[in-house]
């Protein structure tokens, strides 16, 4: 007697009904086998399910799992800029401590717009990941977003989010202003008593800590911050905030503080194109030593924060239950581009 054919045997995708068909077991028992039911089946009728859903190519239906379990294997990571290798660095700490569990990590981006971020938290609520992490950098417009997270923490869903806390939720900390406050100090060692700042918008919460913080420890041993350039995070904002800076006036023996690499390099680049050098002229230092800041030539003077330890630890506080927030280690890295000023 021959049997019928599969539906995967016509060329379309297998179903739990062929899956049922194939293992000689109910269409409820294959469900509660490959759809993460918390009811126990025999463990002879578990390895037939598991064997014809492998022999047949069938992928359980990630929706129906999310269902059964009230949650689905997915670590949810928010970013503001996939291009930015800061975030680069801090998604593959996340990928790290999925992998050891047997998670995913899907990612969106929000582009820093948080009307944008209400409407993936709302999105991703019905795709029910068991944790979102929330990495980008916020400001002050946070209410509406609360009232998104609080929704998805009501179906079961953990939120972690860096630097301040939106609703109650665990949060992973890099102490910006410590570190800016270290670097502002190292560069009045070095002689400087002159510095620009390029920033982002002013209530950006990452940006203003690591100006406050740079320009307390830069004046407090008798630099100035004469100006202070506002842009974005991006590189091309960096260029254009030094632009501007230069047009109105650097002068030699000057340094410059971009609030992250990335905006410093872009600094460095038009400082190049202006027929000036990078160095003795005008300094340059950053902040994160992303692996770009030390290619460039000369090699970025920065804040060393490790991000992929910083992801891990935010994964890390998604999925245990006992988790605690552990210090993270800030490094000053001194390179070329600020080689110092003469007493």
């Amino acid at each position: 007697m021959t049997s019928q054919p599969t539906r995967a045997g016509r060329g379309s995708a297998p179903t739990l009904h062929d899956v049922a068909r194939e293992a000689g077991v109910s269409l409820a028992t294959a469900s509660r086998v490959l759809n993460g039911s918390a009811r126990k089946v025999a463990e002879s009728f578990r390895e037939r399910v598991e064997g014809a859903a492998e022999k047949l190519g069938y992928t359980a239906n990630a929706s129906a799992q999310a269902t059964a379990r009230g949650t689905s294997a997915v670590i949810a990571l928010l970013v503001a800029d996939i291009a930015d290798p800061y975030f680069g660095l801090i998604a593959s700490g996340v990928a790290r401590g999925a992998d050891e569990r047997g998670l995913i990590v899907t990612i969106a981006v929000t582009e820093r717009d948080a009307a944008r971020e209400r409407e993936i938290v709302r999105t991703l609520r019905g795709q029910r990941p068991r944790g979102l992490i929330l990495a980008a950098s916020r400001g002050g417009e946070e209410s509406a977003t609360a009232e998104e997270i609080r929704a998805f923490e009501a179906l079961g869903g953990r939120v972690v989010t860096f630097g301040s806390s939106v609703a109650g939720e665990r949060t992973v900390s890099i102490d910006n202003a410590k570190g800016a406050r270290m670097l502002g100090a190292e560069m009045a060692a070095l002689g400087y008593r002159s510095a620009v700042v390029l920033a982002a918008a002013d209530g950006v919460l990452t940006s203003d800590d690591r100006v406050r913080g740079f320009t307390e420890g830069f004046e407090a041993d008798g630099g100035v911050v004469e100006r202070i350039e506002r842009g974005d995070f991006q590189r091309e904002s960096g260029y254009e905030s030094m632009a501007r800076a230069l047009r109105a006036g650097v002068d030699p023996g000057t340094l410059v503080f971009g609030m992250s690499d990335v905006v410093a390099i872009g600094a460095m680049s038009a400082i190049r194109d202006a027929g000036r050098a990078i160095g003795e002229d005008i300094a340059v230092c950053g902040f994160d030593d992303v692996p770009s800041s030390g290619d460039v030539t000369p090699q970025l003077t920065t804040v060393r924060v490790p991000l992929s330890d910083v992801g891990y630890q935010a994964f890390r506080a998604t999925v245990d239950d006992d988790w605690t927030a552990e210090p993270l280690p800030l490094q000053i890295v001194v390179r070329d581009s600020t080689p110092g000023r003469a007493a």
